[in-house]
């Protein structure tokens, strides 16, 4: 079976790649010829783990493939994935691929829309004349650790209505499905919701934790131990309860307009994914606070600032609070210099000069009033802390992701903020 991928930006590159390495034969097509020249000689704009090597694995087996050609798709497509990270020119860009490919090819949506987009795309398509079967595919694929959701999602959903198109799908994702994936068939708009929902419920129970971590801290109870208990309860799973930082990713914030979009032009009132943004954006002010009551003030202080992807293993920063921190801290009067892995070229786009970027997390920690810890890569557990305490003014580490051994870290005669700690 011969799939086509369109795109070359985050999806398209981890759909295309990922794809290929369940064994099936797939082109990835994009306008953008440099960019594809890149993909195709295992050069990656971006950061994520283990995705360089899955290309190169599959380019070498002859499996995956990169073309540049001005024609949307040929012929021998039978199924295309549109996988573009934005749906600006979604429709349009099908109806000229679908000019192009055969009636009986199947046209799968990953890139993120809005509920009725692929109504939207069917009606346009039988209106023109064609034929082409349409699913709405959503991946819940997360910046750091996409390669291995990919190949074991919590389950393969298809919004279809042609029972085809589902056998095809199957027996792309045969290895799955034979490992025991469930596969949820249902409508186009439900397909559609079930992503945008899921971002709001996961933002949700980001909140409520994080709430709770602020009573914490008031009541001389444990964040960390709290959120370990209530995740072991079978009805909540611990998966995204972890007080700190909130949610972030490149499509959440989209996911999470669209959905509020929707329900206001249907006059449905969401109260509570209403309360759960407002608690994830006030989650920022509260570190700041936290930093300030910590440091008296924050004019002049020097911050040791590590990490800025908005989640370990990824270079994203998109919708980093982290990047929204130290953005906050230096708007503040205080003197950020920060360090991160990977993300350092992407937070450059974001920060203001304010923020000194430094080579390694030992030369941001230099001569700092207090450490901040932004992101939780594990590499930051292994920092030899007996160095850094003979290297920093004052040994006050800020752990906005609970990530460091507190008591050990206290022993060695630092003090230790964490998110809901005592």
């Amino acid at each position: 079976m011969q799939i086509a991928v369109t795109g070359s930006g985050y999806l398209a590159t981890v759909i295309s790649a990922c794809l290929a390495d369940l064994g099936n034969s797939v082109v990835c097509r994009d306008g953008d010829g440099e960019r594809i020249l890149e993909l195709a000689q295992g050069s990656l704009p971006f950061y994520e783990k283990n995705l360089d090597e899955i290309i190169r694995r599959n380019v070498r087996a002859g499996r995956l493939h990169y073309s540049s050609d001005s024609d949307p798709h040929d012929a021998s497509a039978q199924v295309v994935f549109f996988a573009d990270d934005a749906n600006t020119y979604l429709v349009e860009f099908a109806l000229r691929v679908a000019a192009n490919v055969a009636s009986d090819a199947i046209f799968v949506i990953c890139t993120p829309v809005p509920v009725g987009t692929a109504a939207r795309l069917e009606r346009h398509l039988r209106e023109a004349g064609f034929q082409q079967a349409i699913v709405s595919h959503p991946l819940s694929l997360t910046d750091g650790c996409a390669v291995e959701d990919f190949n074991w999602p919590d389950r393969l959903l298809l919004g279809t209505s042609s029972p085809e198109a589902v056998n095809a799908l199957k027996m792309i994702y045969r290895p799955l499905v034979m490992r025991g994936i469930p596969v949820i068939v249902t409508n186009f708009e439900t397909a559609e919701l079930v992503r945008e929902a899921a971002t709001a419920f996961v933002a949700t129970k980001i909140s409520f934790i994080n709430e709770l971590a602020s009573l914490c801290e008031h009541v001389n109870a444990d964040a960390v131990d709290l959120a370990l208990a209530l995740g072991l309860d079978k009805r909540i799973a611990p998966r995204c309860l972890q007080p700190g930082v909130g949610l972030g990713g490149t499509f959440v914030e989209a996911d999470m307009d669209s959905l509020a979009s929707l329900a206001s032009g249907k006059g449905v009132g969401l109260k509570i994914l209403s309360a759960a943004r407002d608690v994830h954006r006030s989650q920022t002010n509260r570190l700041v606070q936290k930093i300030i009551t910590a440091l008296d003030s924050l004019r002049e202080k020097r911050l040791g600032f590590l990490g800025l992807a908005f989640k370990p293993h990824t270079s994203s920063v998109a919708g980093s609070s982290s990047v929204a921190l130290a953005r906050e801290l230096a708007s503040r009067g205080a003197f950020v210099h920060a360090y991160d892995p990977v993300a350092m070229q992407a937070a450059e786009r974001e920060l203001s000069d304010n923020v000194l970027f430094c080579e390694s997390a030992y030369a941001a920690a230099e001569n700092s009033d207090a450490l901040v810890v932004g992101t939780g890569w594990p590499e930051f557990r292994a920092l030899d802390f007996t160095r850094l305490k003979r290297m920093v003014r004052r040994p006050l580490v800020i752990d906005t992701k609970n990530l460091l051994d507190a008591e050990r870290l206290r022993g060695m005669g630092f003090q230790y903020l964490g998110v809901g700690r005592g």
